[in-house]
């Protein structure tokens, strides 16, 4: 028997990238997987493919649409024992040209984005005296980076939050964690990698050497070592991890 056989797992940014490999991870144990995202067919997509078993489109920056898309998973599956926040987005600018609006969009997409599922799935969670919740972070929630000090507060954001958690819930049966991943191969790095390319002139090879620099072991992360680290945080071997924020960054932090 699988060790998550039966479990009700929801994935935020499930679509594709992390996210994807996360659910189709977590499908692979044993449980029933809802995912998340703005962009319908990328998600039905991915249940075709057999990495999820049902999807909604759903903005989980707005607390009643995240509530409503976690009501139609629960009536398609079941109450949730597991909620993985994966939906976030980066903007890179100097501190002087990041707006106002700047940070409230990273504040939004990156904190709010957990805290709005977390609140729709919490309740439940501690009736039944179990719950894995698991924010995908950074590296940046866990050191600062130059030109992205809007992402680095939202993600610093995130790990406060929790550590937080974890310790008002740390008597119910449900645990409270983030992984932090380094730069990693998805397609969001694809991007940032053609904005580099384009904005200054230098050859992918020597993009991709820039963003990798921090690693101490001068390579992107597999997005499927950041779904096992997911994996082993939603087991029974993990019930008295809590509150921690787990780096999957090659020896960065």
């Amino acid at each position: 028997m699988n060790p998550l056989q039966g479990r009700h797992a929801i994935v935020t940014g499930g679509g594709r990238g992390i996210g994807r490999a996360i659910a189709k991870a977590l499908a692979r144990e044993g449980a029933k997987v809802t995912i998340l995202g703005r962009n319908q067919a990328t998600l039905d997509r991915a249940v075709a493919e057999g990495d999820a078993h049902a999807a909604f489109a759903a903005d989980v920056t707005d607390p009643d649409v995240a509530r409503s898309a976690v009501q139609a998973a629960i009536s398609g599956h079941g109450p949730v024992d597991i909620m993985i926040a994966n939906a976030g987005s980066a903007v890179s600018a100097p501190f002087l040209k990041s707006t106002p609006d700047v940070f409230r969009q990273m504040l939004d997409v990156n904190l709010l984005g957990v805290t709005n599922v977390t609140h729709a799935v919490l309740g439940s969670m501690i009736e039944r005296r179990f719950g894995r919740i698991v924010a995908v972070a950074s590296t940046a929630g866990l050191k600062g980076y130059p030109y992205v000090s809007a992402y680095c507060a939202a993600k610093h954001a995130v790990i406060g939050f929790i550590r937080a958690l974890a310790l008002e819930t740390a008597t119910t049966g449900v645990t409270v964690n983030a992984v932090c991943p380094g730069f990693t191969d998805t397609d969001l790095v694809a991007d940032s990698l053609d904005r580099i390319v384009a904005k200054t002139g230098r050859d992918r090879e020597q993009a991709l050497s820039d963003l990798v620099k921090h690693n101490p072991q001068q390579r992107l992360i597999d997005p499927v070592e950041i779904a096992d680290a997911v994996l082993w945080l939603c087991g029974e071997g993990a019930r008295s991890v809590t509150g921690q924020a787990i780096a999957v960054a090659g020896g960065e932090i």
